[in-house]
Order: C-alpha cells, then sequence, then structure tokens
C-alpha cells in the first residue's frame, strides 16, 4: 500500500464544519469594509522577493527566517507574502491607483512565514487588512480604528479586546530615538537575552517587544520614545486621541508598541485580548507614510490594519459567538420510481422559487426509513417527501425532523410559504 501524503507542517485543511465559522467571519467583514466606502482588492500570493526586502527591512525576523523565498525557473528570487500591506502599495502604484488619489481598499487571503506552528498560528494563515492611501491627518488615523472598533462590535467581543496606542514620530525622530536607545542598552548587552543582543545591532526598536523578564526590567528606565517627537507627531497624536474620545473608543498608552515592521511612522496601534491564555495582539496597524514612495511610487500618505483570520476565529469559538447558518435546510426524499425521476427538477423549481434555500435530493433510492435517517443525519431542519400522490397532485409533504409538530402535505403556493422562513433562520 502507498504511504498516505500528508499537508506540510503547519498548512493546515479547513473542513467543511470550520467553514461555516469562517464563512460567518468573512460576511462579516465584508459588511463593515462595505460600510466605510472600502473596496476589495486581490493581489497574487507569489511577488519578487525584493519588494518585501526593501518594505520589511532585510534585518526583520520576516526576512531574516520567516520568508518562503526560492528561485523560480528563470533564475528570479521570489517569495510567498508574508503580508498584505506591501503587495497592496506594489498593486497601487503599478496600476496608478495612489498617486494624487483617495483610496480604501481592503483584501483577505493567505500569507506564509516558516515559524513554529502553535495554537491560531500556522505557516500558512489568513489576514485580513484594511488600507487607506491619500489622507494625511488623524482622521484617517480615527477613521481605521474605528473599523476595526465596529468589527469588534458586529463579531459580538468587544468586552475582550483592548486598544493599545502609541505613536513613533517621524522617521527623523524615530531615527534619534532608536540611537538613544541603543546607547542606552549597550551598556546592559550581557543582561539582555539573546534576540535582544542580536537586535541592538540591527533592530533596536524591536526589544521593547521583548518578552524576557529580565530585558524588560532594563527597559524601565531606558530612554522614553515620546521624549523624542517632533512637534508635528505629537499634535498628530493629540489629534487622533481627541477624535477616539469624541467617538467613545477607549484605549491605554502603550510606549513600548512599536510594531515589527520596517515601514511604520507615527501613529501605531494593536488590538490586544487575554481571551486566548496570555495577552495575544488580534489585531495591529498603524500610519506607513514612506513606503509607497519606498517601493517607487510619488510621495503618499498611509494608514492600515491587518488581523489574522485564524486567531479571529479560534476567539470566537471559543467565546462561544458563532453560530453559523445550517449546511442544509430541507431533504427532498423521493419515493418510488416515478418520484426519484422528478425529484431534482421539483427541487429545481424550489431552488427558482426560493434561491437561498439550502436543498439536498436525496440519492441511491431505498425505503423510507433509510431515507429518513440520512435526512437527520444531514442537519435538514424539514424533510420533504414526493411520493406518487405528492407527485399527481402537485404537492409535497413536510416532515419537521428537529420538532414535534405534526407533517403536513402542501400545495405548491403553500409550501413557498411555509419554506421560505427556513432560509432567514
Amino acid at each position: 500500500m502507498a504511504k498516505t501524503i500528508q499537508a506540510i507542517r503547519g498548512m493546515n485543511d479547513l473542513l467543511p464544519e470550520q467553514t461555516a465559522a469562517w464563512q460567518q467571519v468573512e460576511a462579516i467583514i465584508r459588511q463593515v469594509a462595505a460600510s466605510y466606502g472600502y473596496q476589495e482588492i486581490r493581489m497574487p500570493v507569489l511577488e519578487s522577493t525584493a519588494l518585501f526586502k526593501r518594505s520589511i527591512g532585510e534585518v526583520t525576523d520576516i526576512v531574516e527566517k520567516e520568508m518562503y523565498t526560492f528561485d523560480d525557473r528563470n533564475g528570479e528570487s521570489v517569495t510567498l507574502r508574508p503580508e498584505g500591506t506591501a503587495s497592496c502599495v506594489r498593486a497601487g502604484n503599478q496600476h496608478g491607483l495612489l498617486y494624487n488619489q483617495i483610496q480604501r481598499l481592503w483584501y483577505m487571503g493567505p500569507m506564509f512565514r516558516y515559524e513554529r506552528p502553535q495554537k491560531g498560528r500556522y505557516r500558512q494563515f489568513h489576514q485580513f487588512g484594511i488600507e487607506t492611501f491619500g489622507l494625511e491627518g488623524a482622521d484617517a488615523d480615527a477613521e481605521v480604528i474605528l473599523l476595526s472598533a465596529r468589527l469588534w462590535k458586529a463579531l459580538g467581543m468587544a468586552d475582550q479586546v483592548e486598544l493599545q496606542l502609541n505613536s513613533l514620530g517621524s522617521n527623523e525622530a524615530r531615527a534619534r530615538y532608536r540611537d538613544a536607545l541603543r546607547d542606552y542598552l549597550e551598556q546592559y548587552k550581557s543582561e539582555l537575552d539573546e534576540d535582544s543582543q542580536r537586535r541592538l545591532d540591527t533592530n533596536p526598536l524591536r526589544i521593547l517587544d521583548s518578552k524576557d523578564a529580565n530585558t524588560q526590567q532594563l527597559l524601565e528606565q531606558a530612554p522614553k520614545l515620546s521624549d523624542y517627537w517632533d512637534e508635528e507627531s505629537k499634535q498628530h497624536f493629540d489629534e487622533l486621541k481627541a477624535r477616539l474620545d469624541a467617538a467613545g473608543i477607549s484605549y491605554v498608552f502603550n510606549e513600548r508598541l512599536v510594531r515589527g515592521l520596517d515601514y511604520y511612522n507615527r501613529t501605531v496601534f494593536e488590538w490586544v485580548t487575554t481571551a486566548l491564555g496570555a495577552q495575544g495582539t488580534v489585531c495591529a496597524g498603524g500610519r506607513y507614510d514612506g513606503l509607497v514612495e519606498q517601493l517607487g511610487g510619488k510621495a503618499t500618505p498611509a494608514v492600515g490594519f491587518a488581523m489574522g483570520m485564524e486567531r479571529l476565529v479560534l476567539l470566537l469559538q471559543e467565546q462561544e459567538k458563532l453560530a453559523p447558518r445550517r449546511a442544509v435546510d430541507a431533504y427532498l426524499m423521493p419515493l418510488g420510481e416515478a418520484a426519484e425521476l422528478n425529484a431534482q427538477a421539483v427541487a429545481e423549481k424550489l431552488r427558482n422559487e426560493l434561491p437561498d434555500l439550502r436543498i439536498v435530493v436525496h440519492s441511491g433510492g431505498g425505503a423510507m426509513k433509510k431515507q429518513i435517517k440520512k435526512a437527520d443525519k444531514s442537519g435538514a431542519e424539514v424533510a420533504l417527501i414526493l411520493g406518487e400522490n405528492e407527485l399527481e397532485n402537485n404537492q409535497l409533504t413536510v416532515k419537521p425532523l428537529r420538532t414535534t409538530d405534526d407533517q403536513q402535505t402542501l400545495g405548491w403556493g403553500e409550501l413557498v410559504v411555509a419554506l421560505k422562513p427556513l432560509t432567514q433562520e
């Protein structure tokens, strides 16, 4: 017997009983994004490696350790996208969507990073992202945060997440702070955790993200990022906070929040939760005014966020917030040769009348008892019995499967009225 082939580690299947929950979350996301005037963009999963090296930064963990990169048959280095913002900017530049224009875009799809698989984290994972281009004011920052807040509300989990907020200042202010932080930590280099020692020379701001308790203690006396803000960035941050206050959005100022990607400036934010155990991030974003120009376009202000779908669905399932619609509403049971011959035509007629009705036609014949068992196993709310009498009289017998109500034999008009509520549950 041939060896069974398994999925690659960290690349997980979503089975039919799981996709129903995903579809429910995706539908809510689409509705919320549309309510703010955002339009969907779809980018390829395979891009030039240079795109991510130039945008994310060559000394980030993503580029150094996590990207799926290989040479194609022409010898060109290509990468499975590890995140969506760079791809979105590339597409906007390539198709002339960004310069002197305002664009509100969203995307959803698979990303790829080679990291240790764990609960809610995979090597192929999915993200929903929002990107706004052409708006430099704090009102744009507020809009994307308000959109994310409305999404939590629509998902029924507003009380499960906390908004953490910070500003990186201008690129110049960030560079000055980076030098000051490095100078301070250099004297404690031997006491830092291994990752922080490596980052000290390459990306010292990431040390602020360290989960090592001793490193965090050393950071207590470190220079503060807010002391290096330029005046414009300070005003921008104050305006953002005022808008969030006016909208009733609560937040926590987290001065150690820096984000892991090199392209951020000014506003950065994360939505965090403890509902999955230790505090974890379920949505993160910020402003990245220099990225469009960095990737070959004209200077364009931009702000956005991304959230991991796996962790989001897992969180909603553990909080029992998802109640996806059943897969089958009605199960049509043909009894007899003539009924079997006409059953699919009857089902098509029902689909014409009720396009949202989810109806399965029994296949393979068999006695009524056998068919009832199949109908019950399908999860359908009702069985529709098509026998010789029903066929002659243009009727169907409706047998409830989830209640003790009596079955009824109904004419076509009554049948459509009786089944319509099933399409709305």
